[in-house]
């Protein structure tokens, strides 16, 4: 999860947040060496006072400063819509949960039990336990099974929420009416913490997200415990 003062992001839990990461590394390094290169302009332009005819008027500059611009477009934008389809990839997935949002709780479905549902709740701050993170525990947690494709459909009760867990790479707006889809696959056990990411009114900022990544057996034990509770 993040922590005081991280410039980064959180540690990828993901395939596609690894790529995410991947991706974001190599435009910052574009970023960098264009920054690099116009700062050098500017500098050298401010602090000499000699010009040149064939840098003012050059066709073959211009044909350079032309081309240049767009195969580093090419070169940002091809790994960038590799990652918008893979993200977009669900094949076969293990497990499908769907998500609900609420004023101010998430409700979960497990559509492949006949009766596996919760609501999960915020953990009050005067009800924390000692090591427990004020306003992103909650009450129950997601649980699923690690290295399994997992599906979360998500949708909404009352007004727009949004379903956002930044270690796993996944964010996808919760609306009322509109069942949305995603998928990720956790690729190493852990607590996972995300928040409600659209405004959704006096409490938006108490609805926390916690998902648990387990070893399939910790995770069957847990549904069978659920289910005999239901």
């Amino acid at each position: 999860m993040a922590h005081p003062s991280q410039l980064g992001f959180q540690d990828a839990a993901s395939p596609v947040m690894e790529e995410l990461l991947h991706f974001h590394d190599h435009a910052l390094m574009i970023v960098f060496l264009i920054s690099t290169l116009v700062l050098y302009i500017i500098v050298a332009m401010v602090s000499t006072k000699l010009t040149n005819k064939y840098i003012l008027d050059s066709q073959e500059i211009e044909i350079i400063w032309t081309i240049l611009p767009a195969i580093i477009l090419i070169l940002i934008a091809l790994p960038s819509l590799r990652i918008l389809y893979l993200m977009d990839e669900i094949n076969d997935p293990h497990l499908t949960i769907k998500a609900v949002g609420h004023q101010w709780y998430w409700s979960y479905e497990y559509t492949d039990y006949e009766d596996l549902g919760f609501d999960s709740y915020m953990i009050p701050t005067q009800d924390l336990a000692p090591g427990q993170f004020r306003l992103l525990e909650a009450d129950h947690r997601m649980v699923i099974p690690v290295e399994s494709p997992i599906r979360i459909l998500i949708s909404a009760d009352d007004v727009l929420h949004s379903w956002a867990v930044p270690s796993l790479g996944v964010k996808m707006d919760a609306v009322p009416g509109r069942l949305n889809q995603t998928a990720f696959i956790a690729s190493r056990p852990g607590v996972f913490y995300g928040q409600c990411s659209e405004i959704c009114g006096a409490n938006h900022s108490f609805m926390p997200i916690v998902v648990e990544a387990v070893p399939l057996e910790h995770f069957e034990n847990w549904s069978s415990l659920m289910l005999e509770d239901a």
